[in-house]
């Protein structure tokens, strides 16, 4: 194994955006039993933090491969196309009046079975997007599109905290 290797050759899967969050979470098992420290326990303190290092990498490694959105950002960051979301927040304008719609619709809020509709209606929206990331990215290889919808995504996710927290104020 290779520190340096990107993350889909450490875990032997393709780089691509769609996983099997199975076989990931077989691979991470995996090769964390090849490098726990535990294993290297007898082979004195070098080996150790070798072991420890390959520990945290293949860990940091599963946490980026698991999750879409940090997934698509490595793709496009491999690609040419970093999301750079603290500086690069233009979005299309249809984008920026459904964040519009979904924030006044939160604002006039008033139980939870409108928090639930609100909370069904993002989700939807998330599916879509994580399915259009796959398209742009797998299919499509369009990776400053899909820079764009990582950082769609990224508010969409933002959003939905938003109201599992509104949720909890209200009871649920």
């Amino acid at each position: 194994m290779d520190l340096k290797a990107d993350d889909f050759t450490l875990f032997g899967v393709p780089r691509a955006f769609e996983q099997d969050p199975a076989e990931l979470a077989r691979r991470w098992r995996e090769l964390q039993g090849a490098v726990h420290p535990d294993r290297f326990a007898t082979e004195g303190a070098a080996s150790q933090r070798v072991a420890m290092q390959w520990a945290v990498r293949i860990n940091e490694a599963y946490q980026r491969l698991k999750d879409p959105i940090k997934r698509a950002a490595l793709l496009c960051e491999m690609n040419g196309s970093p999301i750079d979301a603290e500086r690069n927040t233009a979005m299309p304008p249809a984008f920026l009046m459904h964040q519009m719609a979904w924030r006044e619709a939160l604002d006039e809020v008033e139980g939870l079975p409108a928090l639930e509709a609100l909370e069904d209606e993002v989700l939807a929206e998330r599916r879509r997007s994580e399915a259009q990331l796959n398209w742009l990215i797998d299919e499509k290889g369009d990776y400053p599109a899909a820079s764009q919808q990582v950082r769609a995504l990224m508010f969409i996710v933002r959003f939905a905290d938003e109201l599992d927290n509104r949720a909890e104020r209200l009871g649920r």
